[in-house]
């Protein structure tokens, strides 16, 4: 143990997985004689879960597992170039840290403010004993641009729902002007670590999974040193910087994805926001012209901030019910419906592809999300817009609670946006992107020799063409769970009645009510398939 003369810092981290612009690590590292770096391994999210819908624990998928041990295993890497190491720890956080704090006689706790309610409920339990015994707390706002409750207060107490309202509210960061410390020289060294069980970054071995759970590895490898590389990338090629139009960009594009995949670092803070919204400025100094947002880069690391504000700001925002911003449908929990779905069995190889693409990578390109994610609700199956949220939080490498939940509101026209009428063809939009299909053909390899005509349409492929093709729909491919032309009428109607219901109820919307509002769909449409069915013909 440190003695009682010498003074200790305990860097807590669980995202800002980086070196550079980590305040909360530089005032760690000041004015003290050993700093103790330190992760969490939080069994909730790491242990296997061999009940889960594919490998991994019981809240992330086997891939942002892995790229969260690249993450802390790059470092540590770069903690030990300056005279340090990571210390990992086992167990429930709160409880861990705890125990920490007072065997190393800890002085003062740094960790990077966070806005999840996961870790502002474990935030306070743990300030609340650091403060009870003396220990000055330094907890920064460093994974956002800006702090989500400064824009809540500034707008009254609520959070602003639309990206416009949102912008003139933030205005300029306000450390915009000054310049981000993005080297550390070196940084104190480890104290003794007593009784505390002190481990090395685990590989996934370790943590329990087995290699065969690994089908396919994402090219994406997780880490500041790969962050900061790809990020240079892609700024670098300043004309594709000045043009970047997120709506124009092409979901189909694979080997080299139309974007620059920096999600996932900043969902983990191995990139800081901050020091990216830097790096942007700069480069677009050096162009003529460049767009702007809403769909330039900029523009997209301020739709982050939107959504972390809009989550921050409103109560039960990840679910239905007790959200205030959320839209009462009485969507359907149909679970077959959602498994095909979930494991590419739709008949529809465009959405199918994707969602082999979400297993295998665990990313896929924004448009492709809202694709698949329009499919399951208010396109096709209306089914409950939180059922694709859990998949898309256990799959994707760079699920963030806030911007997850935000965009599954958007797209299910729950809250954001109201357009319901707008809807994705599963067989139009890929096409206009990919008429060949290679897009199909890479992800779902039983279509590869499917003529590019029925690519993505196999089931109207005539007998002799699905021989050839080695695919016979119905047996190698599924037929399509869903008629799109009548599912997706059937989808808008519902939405019309449940919009008019909400409106007439001012937005309180009982059980009661919602009982009562499924039972008037479903009759509507047995009315509809009444009404509908062809006639048979009298003789004479």
């Amino acid at each position: 143990m440190a003695s009682p003369a010498s003074s200790s810092s305990l860097m807590w981290f669980r995202k800002g997985l980086r070196i550079h612009d980590n305040p909360a690590l530089e005032h760690a590292s000041r004015a003290c004689d050993f700093l103790y770096p330190v992760f969490v391994i939080d069994p909730h999210y790491m242990e296997p879960d061999p009940t889960a819908f594919s490998p991994g624990s019981s809240r992330a998928g086997v891939k942002r597992i892995r790229f969260l041990l690249e993450s802390l295993a790059d470092l540590d890497s770069s903690l030990k170039k300056l005279g340090s190491r990571l210390l990992v720890l086992k167990g429930s956080p709160g409880e861990v840290l705890i125990r920490c704090l007072e065997e190393w006689n800890i002085n003062k706790l740094c960790f990077e403010h966070d806005t999840d309610p996961y870790y502002q409920a474990l935030d306070n339990k743990v300030k609340n004993f650091a403060s009870a015994a003396g220990m000055e707390i330094f907890s920064p706002v460093s994974h956002t641009l800006f702090d989500p409750a400064d824009i809540v207060a500034r707008n009254g107490g609520k959070p602003p729902l639309s990206y416009q309202s949102f912008l003139k509210l933030a205005g300029k960061p306000s450390w915009e002007a000054s310049p981000l410390s993005t080297m550390l020289s070196s940084v104190p060294p480890v104290g003794a670590v007593g009784r505390c069980e002190v481990y090395e970054v685990p590989t996934l071995i370790e943590l329990g999974y087995n290699e065969a759970e690994q089908d396919e590895v994402a090219p994406f490898r997780g880490g500041e040193t790969v962050a900061l590389t790809r990020m240079k990338e892609a700024l670098s090629n300043k004309a594709w910087i000045a043009d970047f139009d997120k709506p124009k960009g092409n979901p189909s594009a694979f080997n080299k994805p139309a974007t620059t995949v920096l999600s996932p670092y900043l969902k983990f803070g191995c990139l800081s926001s901050r020091y990216f919204y830097q790096c942007l400025q700069d480069t677009y100094k050096d162009v003529k012209k460049h767009t702007s947002p809403p769909v330039s880069l900029l523009g997209q690391l301020l739709w982050r901030d939107f959504f972390y504000t809009a989550a921050f700001g409103t109560p039960n925002f990840n679910k239905m019910r007790g959200n205030r911003i959320c839209k009462q449908i009485p969507w359907s929990d149909d679970e077959q419906l959602l498994a095909a779905w979930r494991e590419a069995r739709t008949g529809y190889p465009w959405i199918d592809a994707i969602m082999v693409q979400l297993r295998k990578w665990g990313w896929m390109h924004h448009l492709a999300r809202h694709c698949v994610a329009c499919f399951l609700t208010r396109g096709d199956l209306f089914v409950h817009w939180e059922k694709g949220r859990d998949v898309f939080e256990r799959l994707l490498i760079d699920s963030d609670w806030a911007i997850n939940n935000g965009n599954w509101l958007w797209l299910s026209c729950s809250s954001f946006f109201y357009q319901y009428n707008r809807i994705y063809s599963p067989v139009s939009f890929g096409k206009k992107y990919d008429p060949n299909g290679n897009y199909i053909r890479h992800f779902l390899p039983v279509l590869k020799d499917m003529p590019k005509e029925f690519i993505y349409e196999p089931w109207k492929a005539p007998l002799n063409i699905q021989t050839k093709a080695k695919c016979i729909i119905g047996r190698d491919y599924p037929n399509p769970v869903v008629s799109h032309d009548s599912a997706s009428k059937e989808c808008k109607r519902k939405l019309a009645e449940a919009y008019a219901a909400n409106q007439r109820l001012n937005g309180v919307v009982s059980d009661e009510d919602m009982k009562n509002l499924r039972r008037k769909l479903e009759e509507d449409q047995e009315e509809v398939l009444r009404t509908t069915k062809p006639r048979r013909k009298h003789s004479g």
